[in-house]
Parts: structure tokens; sequence; C-alpha cells
């Protein structure tokens, strides 16, 4: 639980007592590559901590796959549609690697925001920085290149390249995986 404690603490520091009755409420799960976690359609009762593996966010359409999110150790996954209105996730996520999550209820998270000011404020810091995320992939796919969009891939999530499959990452990047690979020998 060492890797999430940490990311938590990274997001917004807490007192230990309220990191206690956080990390106390969170169920260990190991859960094998390929395991939905969230599926699209669905109203998602659950938010996770990745302590270890990796999982990507798609969404279905046109019959295909696109990829718009990828998180490693430290990542929070949740559906934000279904923990914010209560209403159906447009996204599945599905894990890319043998992991271990540590979840926790919508019910339980809100309950410790409705009763612990600094955890509330760790909420609200987290929804902030993954505001920012969204708000810079959207404006990289709106007016960068391809290849600067893989460039600021590999400066920020370099591990990515190494443990996930390059279909996904040329998902990710709204090319093709010919594009990709022609990007790739490029910059080699």
């Amino acid at each position: 639980m060492n890797t999430v404690i940490q990311h938590i603490q990274r997001i917004y520091p807490l007192p230990a007592p309220v990191l206690q009755e956080l990390t106390g409420l969170l169920v260990a799960e190991e859960l094998p590559k390929n395991h939905v976690l969230l599926r699209e359609g669905r109203v998602e009762q659950k938010l996770y901590f990745i302590e270890k593996g990796i999982a990507r966010a798609y969404c279905y359409r046109e019959d295909k796959e696109i990829t718009f999110w990828f998180g490693a150790e430290g990542s929070v996954a949740l559906s934000y549609n279904s923990y914010v209105a209560d209403k159906p996730g447009y996204e599945t996520v599905e894990l890319l690697e043998d992991s271990i999550v540590y979840s926790i209820s919508h019910s339980e998270i809100r309950h410790l925001f409705d009763t612990h000011i600094q955890l509330a404020n760790w909420g609200r810091k987290l929804a902030e920085q993954e505001l920012v995320k969204t708000e810079s992939c959207f404006i990289g796919l709106q007016f960068q290149p391809a290849s600067e969009r893989y460039k600021n891939l590999l400066e920020s999530s370099p591990e990515l390249i190494q443990r996930v499959q390059l279909g996904y990452i040329a998902s990710y990047l709204g090319v093709t995986q010919v594009t990709l690979s022609r990007i790739r020998a490029e910059l080699r």
C-alpha cells in the first residue's frame, strides 16, 4: 500500500489519523491482466487506487476502442460520471497487467469527504489535477501534431512505451499504428 499512500500524500497531505481512517476502508484486490474495473454504460460504485500494474480507459466509437487515459502505480481510476452525477459512465477501464488495486465505495469516500475537511480538500485537489491533465490532453489533440504528442508522452510517461501495446498508444495519440511507427522511426 506504500505506493498508494505516497500518491495520496502527494495530492494533498493528510494528517496521520485521517489518512489511517481512509486507508482502513481500502480493500486490497489482486486482479489479472485484462480484468475490467469499470464498464461503459454502468453506474459504477467504486473507485480504485492502483498499487501495482497499469490500466487504460477507453470508449467504443464506430466499432473501435478509443483509448484516452493510462493509469499506472499511484493513479486513481474512477468513472467521474458515476461518481459525480450517479449516471452511467462513458468509459471502460481495463487492466493491462496483473495488478494490485485498493478499492473504496463511492458512499464511503463521500462520507469521509463529509466528515473530514482534509479529505474533502484532498478530493478537490485530485479533481483539479485530473481537470488540468484532461485539458492538456484535449488541447494537445486539437493543436499539436502527433509527433509532438508522442514526444510529450515520452517525456511525461516513458514507462508507458515499455509496458503498453503500441496499438493502445496510437489510439491515445489519435493516430494509426502505421503513423505511430513512422513517428517513432523519425525520432530514432
